[in-house]
């Protein structure tokens, strides 16, 4: 696909122009066919593009004069500011001026923002939070939602969290038929409580996903699964440990190798390997989490993201766009759950 165009919410997350800028212009820089379009503050968006000598033709900025705190109250996000940088990033993707938005912002503004603005797909109950999780393998990622936006589901939305799951695993890492896996307090068929078991009955049926029954948190990471369905509750703590797990592994590496004068010499022989584990660990490499299920593409940044991991966000959304991932799941849904 040619002349993809993204809205980048430039002044969202705990840093603002400060990452966002330099990562749009990594993006285009990886990207000739892409255009993007800064939302928020010029003056801004001006200062960190003149400090870097910049004139970008397929940068475009787009005024917003209001800004979604960190901190702030979805319902006061949605009702009160309409100028923001946030809402007006993915009224383009509504208008179609682009494709997707990206934004590091508030998580549950954007949630609430984006399901109010673009709808959800026909067939399609709630929207998901979906991201891509390293594994064993170095060429393997799995695919795991919700991620925090629905605590509170029914067997349906997790069936329907699941076939989501498996179109974008698809269309991501092209594999013919995802299999999908239940998150679990263990993989007996007895265990689990009255929702786990009742979807469980649901993937049995499905013939579009290959489903492998309950999975336990410590069987994400060796790659048994392409896909992996909770709800958003399990799903937002497992992610969050996951993220803790990462930084006490190199914060425990860190203090071993400098304890003394021979730990230290012994981190010199040892540093290739441990910038090795350290950058497949790094959750900035795995950053950009899809709100799927939406009328458009909008994809969540990590708040605290630095330039690498707010372009790997772009990334995400430039990859689902080229594969038309929101059209794919709506045909896939209308296909396996009567809808039209």
């Amino acid at each position: 696909m040619s002349n993809i165009t993204i809205a980048i919410d430039a002044m969202g997350g705990d840093h603002g122009t400060v990452v966002t800028v330099p990562a749009a212009l990594r993006a285009l820089k990886k990207h000739p066919d892409l255009k993007l379009i800064l939302v928020g503050d010029p003056a801004a968006i001006k200062k960190e593009l003149d400090d870097r000598h910049v004139t970008e033709e397929r940068l475009v900025i787009q005024h917003a004069s209001e800004v979604v705190m960190m901190d702030e109250s979805p319902a006061k996000a949605l009702r009160l500011k309409r100028d923001s940088s946030m809402r007006i990033a993915v009224n383009l993707v509504k208008s179609e001026a682009a494709q997707a938005c990206v934004s590091a912002g508030n998580t549950g503004a954007l949630m609430a923002v984006a399901h109010y603005v673009l709808k959800t797909l026909h067939g399609i109950d709630r929207p998901a939070i979906i991201s891509h999780l390293p594994t064993y393998k170095t060429d393997k990622s799995v695919t795991m939602l919700d991620l925090g936006a629905n605590s509170d589901v029914s067997p349906e939305h997790l069936y329907q969290f699941a076939v989501m799951g498996a179109v974008l695993a698809s269309a991501h890492f092209n594999i013919e038929k995802p299999r999908v896996a239940l998150l679990n307090i263990g993989v007996e068929q007895i265990k689990g409580n009255d929702l786990v078991k009742a979807a469980d009955k649901l993937f049995a049926q499905s013939n579009f996903f290959e489903y492998i029954g309950y999975i336990e948190a410590d069987g994400i990471f060796p790659g048994i699964a392409d896909v992996v369905v909770c709800d958003g509750f399990a799903g937002n703590i497992a992610l969050k440990a996951m993220e803790g797990t990462a930084k006490m592994i190199g914060h425990c590496a860190k203090q071993a190798f400098s304890r003394n004068i021979f730990t230290k010499i012994s981190a010199l022989f040892a540093m290739s390997s441990l910038k090795h584990v350290i950058n497949r660990l790094d959750p900035g490499k795995h950053n950009g989490a899809s709100l799927i299920g939406l009328k458009g593409i909008v994809v969540k940044s990590h708040g605290n993201a630095n330039e690498r991991a707010f372009a790997n966000a772009i990334e995400e959304a430039y990859i689902e766009v080229e594969k038309n991932v929101p059209q794919k799941i709506g045909e896939k849904v209308g296909e396996l759950l009567g809808v039209n």
